[in-house]
């Protein structure tokens, strides 16, 4: 049995670059980053912070231009997929990357960025990336609803 899989959750680096392929076929490239802390053997707090490629493609890839900018809080799950080339120089490089399959925003749109509204429901179609906002209700303050900022609201909770 074998098994590719990466799930990572973190901010975008920067915003999704989307192109059509000569097929017509949409594919969205961004970076995500995620970090790690701990306090080492002396008693100081460390810090490591990966940088991770993603590619995502299809319906998928639309959705991700659309609404993720960056510094917005995501969740992707795809595969990890390590693609090679030949430079320019006649040199080999090579770059392993998440091939999306799935992705949930994490945080509201700040103001003026997206709708607030659901993006997608996720899709039962067997192979189709699925995308799940985290709310289904407009962004509003939560001052307006009477809710203290500091409370957690089901909504809120990403599983």
């Amino acid at each position: 049995m074998n098994l590719n899989r990466a799930m990572i959750i973190g901010n975008l680096t920067r915003d999704p670059e989307v192109r059509t392929t000569p097929g017509g076929q949409s594919v969205a490239n961004f970076g995500v980053a995620t970090s790690s802390q701990w306090t080492d053997a002396s008693g100081q707090r460390q810090e490591r912070v990966e940088y991770h490629s993603i590619v995502a493609w299809g319906k998928l890839a639309d959705i991700c231009g659309q609404y993720l900018g960056k510094g917005r809080k995501v969740y992707v799950e795809g595969r990890l997929q390590t693609r090679e080339w030949e430079a320019q120089d006649g040199s080999k490089r090579n770059r392993t990357e998440i091939v999306a399959e799935n992705m949930i925003m994490l945080d509201r749109a700040p103001a003026g960025q997206g709708s607030g509204t659901p993006v997608a429901t996720p899709v039962a179609t067997p192979g189709e990336p699925t995308v799940t906002p985290i709310a289904s209700t407009p962004a509003t303050p939560a001052v307006d609803k009477g809710i203290d900022d500091d409370e957690i609201r089901i909504e809120d909770v990403p599983f």
